[in-house]
């Protein structure tokens, strides 16, 4: 038998606190980048947990280590933290670098690496870079965005709990699909059919009559079958919903400010994975610039030269005009798009009932595609009741989602964010696939 101690000392010294050690002795761990053997010594450039960190060992004595190492060593070194002006964007801390006394190998790979890490730019066909992706994703650029899209969603927690959101944790199998249609992963639920849930909304709507004000960070899944550039079938959804609206238009004003604070977090903590990506964080001002579907309509048409005023949604190309119109003349990456169709919305979306036809909904576009959907819900039973029929379903289906409606919910609403996509387009990403760790699409599932 033996104790376990409740008193933890592992921390990891930190890039910004190695910086801050010139002169210090220091210990280190972490698998090897790159070396880059020269005449009288090499670099070994370190992986660690925030960034790659330079070491210098000398050739006198340590000839035998040098040329014996190789990349992807896990190793423990020691030596002395000295100031350097490194120019390479890939390493971080750049003010300083170790001057290795002991190096200590913990474990070697069994085969060389296939991919080459220490390319600036990891060339690989999209496929190659997905088929291997434990390794690709070790490389500086493929790591910083994964780093800058953890920042997101982590700012995006707090600052909703600051708003006085409730994180909440949803079955990601149910019954029915929150939104209708086909587009629903069926799985067998000891020998019930079940599905996999394309959005946490009918949760989200129950926990308004909880908690007021609840938040997920979470899976969900689109049986979709699209093979393009901005679909996966299986991606992260930001959500929120709050209760106590006047309009949908405070929920808008709700994503704008987190917004805010989202980018602000990126540029203060993720400063050296930007300056590696080279991307560019608006800087959000107070609001974003705000359109109905018609204006929207008519707006891309100026640009493009086409007529869309038939269509019922927004197409790509004209997110990409419309995104090109705001930033020219409104000087905003984002623009809203409200008052979609009450037929191309879900049946718990509230209509406008000054505008018939039409919801209290809306779209965010950022830099050419729609980041966000979201709008204010319906919270009275029979109204709900109405709109499921009227849509052609059966409100017995929907009876444990119902009862929220049922026994009193306040004015209420909300909106989803797709995590990989606001990354892709804040990094200028052209495959979003690039910015999950292990995409799932129509023809992958591995690794």
């Amino acid at each position: 038998m033996y104790r376990v101690s409740t008193t933890a000392d592992q921390k990891l010294l930190s890039a910004v606190e190695l910086s801050e050690m010139d002169g210090q002795k220091v210990t280190v761990h972490g698998m090897i980048q790159r070396i880059r053997r020269l005449g009288w010594g090499a670099f070994i450039v370190l992986r660690r947990h925030d960034g790659l960190l330079q070491c210098v060992i000398g050739r006198d004595g340590n000839e035998e280590l040098i040329d014996g190492l190789a990349e992807e060593y896990s190793v423990q070194i020691t030596g002395l933290v000295k100031g350097a002006k490194i120019k390479d964007k890939s390493i971080n801390p750049r003010s300083v670098e170790i001057q290795v006394e002991e190096v200590k190998v913990i474990s070697v790979p069994a085969e060389h690496t296939p991919v080459d890490l220490s390319k600036k730019i990891l060339d690989l066909h999209i496929d190659t870079n997905l088929d291997l992706r434990p390794l690709s994703l070790r490389h500086p650029v493929e790591r910083a965005r994964l780093k800058i899209s953890e920042a997101f969603a982590r700012a995006f927690a707090e600052f909703l709990r600051i708003q006085g959101f409730t994180e909440i944790r949803t079955p990601k199998i149910g019954v029915a699909g929150a939104e209708g249609g086909a587009n629903i992963f069926t799985i067998d639920y000891f020998g019930r059919p079940a599905y996999l849930a394309q959005s946490p909304q009918f949760y989200k709507q129950m926990g308004v009559g909880i908690f007021e004000r609840v938040f997920e960070v979470g899976p969900v899944f689109r049986a979709e079958p699209h093979q393009t550039s901005r679909h996966i079938n299986e991606y992260t959804s930001l959500d929120f919903e709050m209760g106590f609206l006047n309009d949908h238009t405070e929920v808008m004003q709700m994503e704008t400010a987190l917004l805010k604070y989202c980018f602000e977090h990126i540029q203060e903590t993720c400063a050296p994975e930007l300056a590696l990506l080279e991307a560019d964080v608006p800087v959000i001002q107070d609001d974003f610039p705000v359109v109905t579907l018609a204006e929207a309509h008519e707006i891309a048409g100026s640009v493009t030269g086409k007529d869309y005023s038939a269509e019922p949604d927004l197409e790509p190309e004209e997110e990409r005009a419309l995104c090109t119109y705001s930033l020219e003349n409104w000087d905003s990456d984002f623009v809203f798009v409200t008052h979609f169709p009450t037929e191309k919305r879900p049946f718990y979306t509230k209509d406008d009932p000054d505008n018939p036809g039409t919801t209290l909904s809306f779209d965010l576009l950022f830099r050419g595609l729609e980041i966000t959907t979201g709008g204010q819900r319906i919270n009275d039973y029979q109204e709900q009741i109405d709109k499921m029929e009227s849509m052609g379903l059966n409100p017995d289906d929907f009876s444990s989602y119902l009862q929220a409606h049922k026994y009193g919910l306040p004015p209420h609403g909300g909106l989803a964010i797709g995590l990989e996509r606001i990354t892709a387009r804040l990094l200028g990403v052209d495959n979003i696939r690039l910015t999950t760790m292990f995409p799932r699409d129509i023809k992958r599932l591995t690794p």
